[in-house]
């Protein structure tokens, strides 16, 4: 006989052992994640900004997203896990992280908080479940950073602060490059790119002082400039020597922070993961990725590249379940709800 659902009976939502948050520049991702690796809500939000907005509305502009992810669950309410796995961009400095921490802590959606940044989200996606995991992982996205794990729970990590702590790189920087290249080539102090050409076109305009123009005056919003990338990417495809110029020197920063942190994590003598992620990388353009391999097997033979597109989302919950000390069929559950699409 079945169970006739009244006002008398409730249904309780499955139990929720990990709140996995993965908040970048440009999109937040948060999933709950139960004992048995099985996803249980999921939502997507805009990006994660404290040094714009400030930690305490960063941390603030997450709730309506975990709201929704436990409205997804089956929760009445704000759901109460064991764990909170937030990783984080702009929260680049440990000092900031202990900033952050707190914040989350009082926000009551799990027991214990564990912050970090999202390159260790990346990192972890890309790691093996089993053993200890040991790795380096640049992602280059808006920006770029890099972070690696040795032996002995033992990190390596950037500021990845932008130009003061010595980066160049992502998507920012890139098209920003790909301009500068661009405006010289038009007004004769640089030389001829098709760049000059193809940036202004991509906006239905035909010069770069217009570009540049709307660009200043506001006519076109400046996030609009990450446009240019795969742009950028398209004339170096065809072969101009200086888009091939940027897209060359994106490789050889790539590859410089993950020689860097292998080396300080004495990794260079043995087989050790390289992950490649971020928008930029997990686009796996042919010029990038063939250079960034080629530049690998030339300063760390051993490093085994690795490109992963699956949602750093995944990472965060990982981690979660590294913590609660999960069950090897829970981390191929979550794996594969990940690699089904999501």
């Amino acid at each position: 006989m079945g169970l006739k659902q009244s006002q008398n009976v409730t249904a309780h939502p499955p139990r929720a052992s990990v709140l996995a948050v993965d908040a970048g520049n440009s999109k937040t991702d948060v999933a709950l994640v139960g004992p048995d690796g099985a996803v249980l809500g999921t939502a997507r939000g805009g990006g994660f900004q404290p040094p714009v907005v400030g930690a305490e509305a960063a941390v603030a502009s997450l709730a309506p997203l975990v709201a929704r992810a436990a409205r997804a669950a089956g929760f009445d309410g704000p759901p109460s896990t064991e764990h909170v796995s937030a990783c984080l961009a702009n929260v680049d400095l440990p000092a900031e992280e202990e900033q952050v921490t707190p914040l989350l802590a009082a926000q009551g959606w799990g027991s214990s908080v564990a912050v970090a940044n999202d390159t260790f989200a990346l990192l972890r996606a890309g790691v093996a479940d089993d053993g200890e995991p040991t790795g380096v992982a640049v992602v280059c996205g808006a920006g770029i950073n890099c972070a690696g794990l040795g032996h002995g729970g033992r990190t390596a990590r950037f500021p990845a602060i932008g130009r003061i702590s010595g980066d160049w790189g992502g998507g920012s920087d890139l098209s920003l490059e790909a301009m500068w290249w661009a405006a010289r080539a038009e007004d004769g102090r640089g030389a001829p790119t098709a760049l000059a050409r193809a940036l202004p076109e991509h906006f239905g305009l035909a010069t770069m002082y217009e570009l540049i123009e709307a660009l200043h005056l506001g006519r076109i919003a400046p996030a609009r400039r990450h446009e240019l990338t795969p742009v950028l990417f398209a004339v170096a495809g065809s072969g101009d020597e200086i888009a091939r110029a940027i897209v060359a020197r994106q490789a050889e920063e790539v590859v410089t922070m993950a020689t860097v942190a292998l080396a300080r994590l004495e990794l260079l003598g043995e087989q050790t993961p390289v992950v490649l992620g971020g928008g930029v990388l997990a686009a796996r353009h042919p010029l990038l990725d063939g250079r960034v391999r080629e530049l690998l097997a030339e300063r760390a033979p051993k490093a085994e590249p690795r490109v992963v597109t699956a949602p750093p989302v995944l990472g965060a919950a990982l981690l979660g379940l590294d913590r609660m000390g999960a069950p090897a069929a829970a981390y191929a559950a979550l794996r594969a709800h990940y690699a089904r699409g999501w």
